[in-house]
């Protein structure tokens, strides 16, 4: 490699600073959904299932269309992508504001923010780092962008509470849209002046770089495991707070706002700690064993959680947990992802197998909401979430970590 394409790099320091920046605004603010569930569902007498599929919509809608963000920002750069992102969000944002029946609120939540969060989360930013970090410090610094994703979680719920409580709903969404409008700044701090230059790194096209992931065993598997992922977290992300408020009836004590609020934001402080955890933990061992480890320690966290006493303390306890496995997937499945293919397509790449997971985070969202208007309860979605977990954990171990040795392309 010679010293003038390193010197087009960006630096360490800049990209782990400024792509740390861009997922804690757009993490942090869709962590806080769920405490609006309620307040918006009760002011527009929707039942729950509306909210739920808005949010849904959005996780289908994000995980359909980022590969085709991720093909674009590693053919012209991530820095228009993540401006137009920047934009769809705040834009999105104002739209739930300003809705007042239930399409125009799905178009807003769902659509215009799922796009937005094509190009503002992780498949973008690790694209950056995949292509501006050495490859020995590759999974290391993924996990500190995750972690930094985990902090905006944590930071944005109280914060979000805070704005709802003083300001009611439509003008806390408001205020969150003037705050997504900083990740148009922060994009230009991640403007990548080598981008031609990648271009040429080898011969290969999307098509058969396309081909390649989808033929490749350990690929398939990863995209398996990732499913369960998001249908785990969002459906406690946005389901959590109405289950403690139902279950307030049995025990008084958790059905008090504070205690949603504080468990949401003990897992963005938690993740904090277990994403940057995983990335050290991913430079010394393999990656698909803290993967599986991940899945079946969830599964028993969500057992514990549903079948024993509940308390604002074991609420609080499962939360630390969660947290703690929250996002730790995100560094390790895109680090093999990177581990096996390269880098020239590493943006398209993870969108393709975080399709998987926003696949199930539809599922989470909406089956949570689906389920409990049909049967008045959670239970069933609690359970196929701690079956999913066994599944994952299943699945993982299989992935071969190696790279792929290609012949000469023509």
């Amino acid at each position: 490699m010679s010293s003038s394409h390193s010197s087009q790099k960006l630096s360490l320091k800049q990209v782990l600073i400024f792509g740390g920046l861009m997922v804690t605004f757009s993490m942090g603010i869709r962590h806080g959904f769920g405490l609006f569930n309620l307040p918006i569902t009760s002011a527009n007498g929707w039942g729950r299932e509306t909210f739920a599929l808005t949010i849904a919509l959005q996780n289908l809608i994000w995980g359909a269309v980022q590969p085709i963000t991720g093909a674009l920002a590693d053919r012209y750069g991530a820095l228009k992508i993540m401006v137009a992102g920047g934009a769809l969000y705040a834009l999105g944002l104002a739209g739930m504001a300003v809705s007042s029946d239930a399409l125009n609120f799905s178009l807003a939540g769902g659509l215009l923010i799922g796009l937005a969060q094509t190009a503002t989360t992780y498949s973008v930013v690790y694209g950056i780092l995949g292509r501006n970090v050495a490859a020995e410090k590759r999974v290391w610094a993924m996990g500190i962008a995750a972690a930094a994703g985990s902090f905006g979680q944590f930071l944005m719920i109280p914060v979000e509470q805070g704005l709802l409580s003083s300001f009611g709903a439509n003008d806390a969404l408001l205020m969150l849209a003037l705050m997504a409008s900083l990740m148009i700044p922060i994009a230009f701090m991640l403007r990548e002046p080598n981008v031609n230059n990648l271009q040429q790194a080898s011969d290969q096209t999307i098509k058969q770089a396309l081909k390649e992931a989808i033929g490749n065993p350990s690929f398939r598997l990863l995209t398996l495991g990732y499913f369960v992922c998001g249908f785990q977290v969002v459906f406690i992300a946005v389901h959590l707070a109405p289950y403690l408020k139902d279950l307030s009836k049995i025990y008084p004590d958790v059905g008090a706002p504070a205690v949603a609020t504080t468990a949401l934001a003990l897992i963005g402080l938690f993740n904090i700690f277990g994403t940057y955890s995983a990335g050290i933990l991913g430079q010394r061992f393999p990656k698909r064993y803290l993967l599986s480890g991940i899945y079946i320690l969830r599964s028993v966290a969500i057992m514990a959680f549903v079948w024993l006493p509940l308390s604002p303390t074991s609420t609080y306890i499962f939360a630390a947990i969660m947290g703690f496995l929250w996002l730790s997937t995100i560094p390790l499945t895109n680090a093999i992802v990177a581990q096996i293919f390269g880098v020239k397509y590493l943006t398209m790449l993870s969108g393709l197998v975080f399709f998987s997971h926003q696949l199930g985070s539809f599922c989470g969202a909406y089956f949570g909401g689906y389920l409990f208007d049909r049967t008045g309860s959670y239970l069933i979605v609690w359970n196929i979430a701690i079956a999913l977990g066994v599944f994952a954990f299943l699945v993982n171990l299989p992935v071969k970590e190696r790279a792929i040795h290609r012949a000469a392309l023509a």
